[in-house]
């Protein structure tokens, strides 16, 4: 545990919180004009370990072999010069923060960030953090690399949860759920059922360590959800023909893969970010990393209970009932392709040629049929 104090005079920022791994979802933007919820569950924080937000730099601007130097070697529109290792908390979380006036331009329903830090230390007016919450951006506080400092607590020291812990205390997300809107929203609900956006976030991290994986060839994902979830992306960017890998899934309390398996789906603990590691025998299997509440719910699929009927014929329009509206997507699963790509061009097979050929051609493709 630690609370983080600003590094210029010393005041406290946050209150007392817990580290645990940046989410996927971290910079997703989703959708047009809805009302996504809060980032981080209170009482924790995350550390972004790469650079994000103002300045940004167009492709064409950095130096020779400055991107690969980063790690980045697919191209991108931008990449940010700011500092790495911003920290963001709930805004529930933060202490002693006001908002610097003036510093909210090119928002739609509330703050964006884009022009930089838009909170200041109430104690002594330095920049500190950067408030999101506009609409189709997760909200949450920035905390600026630098313009902050991590004191400890009481139990800083603590080790981190076991695999049994974790198993015993996670829970399933669910693959769908209700989407709030501005103004009213579809059918005037105020909301919409539709694929849960942190699992679109989560698919396209995988989806990328799937094709890597995959090393150009046909690749095999279980039936059910996970097919359900991965199948239409891998059909799209890999060739057609008899699988030449396979996938399952692999973890905690889960039984040995029957027969070879080249490729695990793992969960990825939720303290540390470590992906789990599998018995020896099955160690040389690539590893996909997945949140632990989606690989749970991939593991554990719930089955959806029964919707009560009408006694005879259907509800009018925009009429509202007491009994439970059937989560359903939107049709077929989509993955968040700009997760997918970002994720790609970060991995090392981004140097080879077949992959980069899968992802700069063959992911385009898959765009414009409506698979991201």
């Amino acid at each position: 545990m630690a609370v983080f104090v600003c590094a210029e005079c010393g005041a406290g920022l946050t209150a007392e919180v817990l580290r645990v791994v940046l989410p996927a979802h971290a910079h997703q933007s989703y959708g047009n004009g809805v009302q996504l919820p809060v980032l981080m569950e209170a009482g924790t924080y995350a550390v972004d370990p790469e650079p994000w937000g103002p300045p940004w730099r167009t492709w064409d601007e950095l130096a020779p072999g400055e991107a690969a130097r980063r790690g980045v070697h697919l191209p991108e529109p931008r990449l940010s010069d700011a500092p790495a290792g911003a920290v963001v908390v709930a805004p529930g979380d933060t202490r002693g923060t006001r908002l610097i006036p003036g510093k909210s331009d090119g928002a739609c329903c509330g703050l964006d960030g884009r022009d930089g830090p838009n909170m200041a230390c109430a104690s002594c007016a330095a920049p500190v953090a950067t408030r999101v919450d506009d609409c189709s951006l997760w909200q949450a506080v920035w905390l600026l690399s630098g313009a902050v400092r991590r004191v400890p607590t009481e139990g800083d020291a603590a080790e981190p949860l076991a695999w049994e812990r974790v198993m015993a205390q996670a829970q399933p997300s669910v693959p769908f759920e209700p989407i709030a809107t501005w103004g009213g929203g579809r059918f005037g609900t105020g909301h919409y059922w539709s694929w849960n956006p942190r699992w679109e976030a989560a698919a396209g991290q995988a989806l990328a360590h799937l094709i890597a994986a995959s090393e150009g060839e046909p690749l095999a994902v279980p039936d059910g959800l996970t097919a359900q979830v991965f199948r239409r992306g891998l059909d799209a960017l890999l060739p057609a023909g008899p699988p030449a890998r396979r996938a399952v899934l692999a973890g905690p309390g889960l039984p040995a893969p029957e027969g070879a398996a080249d490729v695990l789906l793992v969960p990825v603990h939720p303290q540390t970010g470590e992906e789990w590691t599998p018995p020896r025998a099955a160690r040389s299997a690539y590893r996909v990393p997945l949140p632990v509440d989606v690989w749970l719910a991939l593991v554990r699929p719930q089955p959806r209970g029964p919707v009560p009927e009408p006694v005879s014929g259907g509800l009018p329009p925009l009429v509202r009932c007491d009994y439970p509206i059937p989560p359903g997507g939107r049709g077929h699963f989509w993955v968040d392709r700009w997760v997918f790509r970002r994720t790609a061009a970060r991995l090392p097979a981004a140097r080879s040629p077949w992959f980069r050929e899968v992802i700069e051609h063959r992911a385009e493709h898959g765009r414009s049929h409506g698979l991201f």
